[in-house]
């Protein structure tokens, strides 16, 4: 390690060293100190390297021509780039230097140096500068004592001050079964860990570990997960929490003691939630009206948005909340914001491909998140509230912040992150994997179940950066057979022509836009280019018509029907319905979606009233209609995931399917599914997630 201007070819090149060595940098310094001039220069570490490898230092005389010829022979010398024809020894230098001197002395030779170097800068003060331009002449001996003094001194002062490198980080693991991690926090004592998981695939517990004891220690609060520690030693949890997506569980938020005791329940619905630094309120997140809502306290709206509100931590001082805003449903790309008590919303970082887990710096001037430009390995980075971003540690794995202490230690995770795909093809129903490389995210399915589109979210195929300048996903469209994936290009896969020729991708940017990408022959086309935030899309089966779902700015999301010969659209429900779960009925008159207050209804496209529909079950998604106009359910968060199919006509349910990967640890999450009108093939997704925590100290 070193300063790159002062470092010889041999440490560039990363060679073994040796005093030699210490002799080039002494000559680099004397160089400086004779010239005011660095001997080697470049605007980068990259070309100062070459210039110290290939090029040789303007000679000291053509700097300064008074110098003596001996010094600048004495200079050259030093820096010699073969090691072999260097000085040897600093012995050797001495001695030349004192010959020097002796001949300076007997011979009263005077010498000019350099009017900008520091050696008049410290002799002679401000009066030198003005003067600058007229020769300052000292005695030769005066001149090599203060050059070898000076040269000396700093070179000395380097050694003795450069600041030594900061020891690394420690990590400390905490967990060792195989599960999920979702989120963790230090008890009041900074010594106690809490955190919930979900091991060997069964339901999220609440544990408690400490660092010095490899076991945990489970609560005994099942389907329930951490959300906060307060400062007097009670938790905010959710109870009975399931996942409504990939990312956001629900339930009811509930205080609970450390001590022991039932949880008190206080509020249902909500997602998030964080106490504030005297331990008297909560910050929360839940759905209203078909807005994701950040409120403090409950009932004050301080922001809110169409897409996803997460991780939202209140500042040490209980001035601000700080929160990441995820825009699209469904998608955890997104940036940090921050927000004040009056709700003056402030954007602090740039928009990561995917970022979670968020905490503030003790001393509040930071916040503290794991997000990554491209793919899924997150980073942990630091950003200051006039956003100023810096990383903090990157290693190996998708990292996922999730507490810092009053003394900085971390609590943070490691997980081995995937999204995968399994068909269940014919009447045998034999399982298939149909994952592609690591983030594998279903889109839609031909009628027949012959052909697969989806896309590619993760490090293996994902594009990272679209033509346009964005961060965006790739689309592939594949066989159920098993055939190789065809890269159709960039974008979010959402939905297959009936004839199997086009799909519908949504295109990066904000807003979001839908665009069109042939499976075969022809150009890719821009389909919509307006002010709505596109979500997701299906196909009419006329072929003639999409029906997409978005939001405007201030508005929820609404379902749209628009014509492709015209381009114009219509919304055809109020605001508030779930995005990226709807059916279009076999006549293309009816779509089964989910409103506002999280009941199913058909909502027919000529913008008659809604109806509900018969037999749902709140909190279901549909998935498609049946050949005999029934409907295909499911119960996100389930594990595993039950299918129902509903007659539309009595209500009456049915279980068709139970769908669960053969080794269930770390899956968290199953959907979408997929699923042909006459069920004979099924495609579903699903997220697996195998996480360590680890206590960090060290990270600054």
């Amino acid at each position: 390690m070193g300063t790159v201007a002062y470092m010889s070819p041999e440490q560039a090149l990363g060679e073994e060293l040796d005093p030699r060595t210490d002799l080039f940098s002494f000559g680099v310094v004397l160089y400086e100190m004779a010239t005011g001039k660095l001997p080697f220069q470049g605007v980068t570490s990259a070309a100062l390297f070459d210039s110290i490898l290939h090029k040789a230092p303007s000679g000291p005389i053509s700097i300064n021509p008074g110098l003596p010829w001996e010094l600048e022979h004495i200079i050259n010398k030093c820096l010699e780039k073969d090691r072999e024809l260097r000085y040897q020894t600093a012995a050797e230098i001495r001695g030349d230097l004192r010959r020097l001197q002796r001949d300076g002395s007997s011979h009263h030779t005077t010498v000019p140096i350099a009017v900008n170097s520091p050696i008049v800068d410290q002799a002679t003060g401000p009066t030198a500068a003005k003067a600058a331009g007229r020769p300052r002449l000292i005695a030769g001996i005066s001149l090599a004592t203060a050059l070898v003094a000076l040269a000396v001194g700093i070179y000395i002062g380097r050694l003795l001050y450069f600041e030594p490198l900061p020891s690394p980080p420690v990590y400390h693991q905490i967990t060792f079964r195989r599960g999920s991690i979702r989120t963790a926090r230090f008890g009041p004592d900074g010594q106690t860990l809490l955190y919930s998981a979900s091991w060997q695939g069964n339901p999220s517990d609440v544990y408690t570990a400490r660092p010095e004891a490899p076991e945990s220690r489970s609560m005994g609060l099942p389907r329930t997960q951490l959300l906060s520690v307060s400062s007097n030693g009670e938790m905010a949890v959710l109870l009975n929490a399931r996942s409504i997506g990939t990312w956001v569980v629900t339930g009811t938020l509930a205080r609970a003691p450390l001590i022991g005791g039932a949880p008190r329940e206080i509020l249902d619905n909500v997602q998030w939630a964080d106490w504030t630094p005297d331990s008297k309120d909560l910050a929360i997140v839940r759905d209203v009206n078909g807005r994701n809502r950040l409120e403090y306290p409950a009932g004050k709206v301080l922001y809110e948005s169409g897409g996803w509100i997460g991780n939202p931590r209140i500042s040490p001082k209980g001035d601000r909340i700080a929160f990441i805003d995820h825009p699209i449903e469904g998608d955890d790309g997104g940036s940090v914001v921050v927000v004040d008590l009056n709700a003056n919303k402030r954007v602090l970082s740039r928009d990561w491909y995917t970022v979670q887990g968020l905490a503030w710096s003790p001393d509040g001037t930071e916040v503290w998140f794991t997000s990554s430009k491209s793919g899924i390995d997150r980073t942990l980075s630091a950003v200051t509230l006039d956003g100023h971003e810096r990383l903090v540690t990157r290693m190996p794995g998708t990292l996922m912040l999730l507490d810092i202490w009053k003394d900085g230690r971390v609590l943070l995770t490691r997980a081995s992150w995937r999204r995968e795909l399994m068909a269940i093809v014919g009447k045998e129903a034999k399982e298939q994997d149909l994952s592609w490389f690591d983030y594998s995210y279903p889109g839609d399915l031909s009628s027949d179940g012959k052909k697969l589109l989806f896309d590619e979210e993760g490090s293996g195929g994902g594009l990272a950066y679209s033509k346009s300048g964005g961060l965006t996903y790739a689309v592939y469209v594949r066989k159920t057979d098993g055939s190789p994936a065809i890269l159709l290009g960039e974008g979010a896969a959402l939905a297959l022509s009936p004839d199997g020729k086009w799909v519908v991708a949504q295109s990066p940017g904000s807003p979001a836009q839908l665009r069109l990408l042939p499976t075969g022959v022809g150009d890719a086309k821009l389909l919509t280019r307006d002010s709505i935030n596109h979500t997701w899309a299906r196909w009419f089966p006329d072929g003639k018509r999409i029906l997409f779902s978005g939001d405007e700015a201030g508005h929820g999301l609404r379902l749209y029907a628009m014509d492709l010969a015209s381009g114009n659209s219509k919304p055809i429900s109020p605001e508030g319905v779930v995005g990226t779960a709807y059916a279009i009925s076999p006549d293309s008159q009816l779509i089964a979606a989910i409103g506002p207050d999280q009941q199913g209804y058909l909502y027919p496209v000529d913008g008659s009233p809604p109806k509900p529909i018969p037999g749902f079950v709140m909190g279901e998604q549909p998935i498609t209609f049946s050949n005999d106009g029934g409907l295909y359910v499911y119960q996100p968060g389930e594990l595993p995931a039950r299918v129902f199919h509903i007659d539309l006509k009595t209500g009456h349910r049915t279980l068709w399917k139970q769908l669960m990967p053969s080794d269930p640890a770390g899956v968290v999450t199953i959907g979408p599914i997929l699923l042909t009108p006459d069920a004979t093939t099924c495609v579903y997704g699903y997220h697996r997630t195998l996480s360590d925590l680890y206590l960090v100290e060290g990270l600054k």
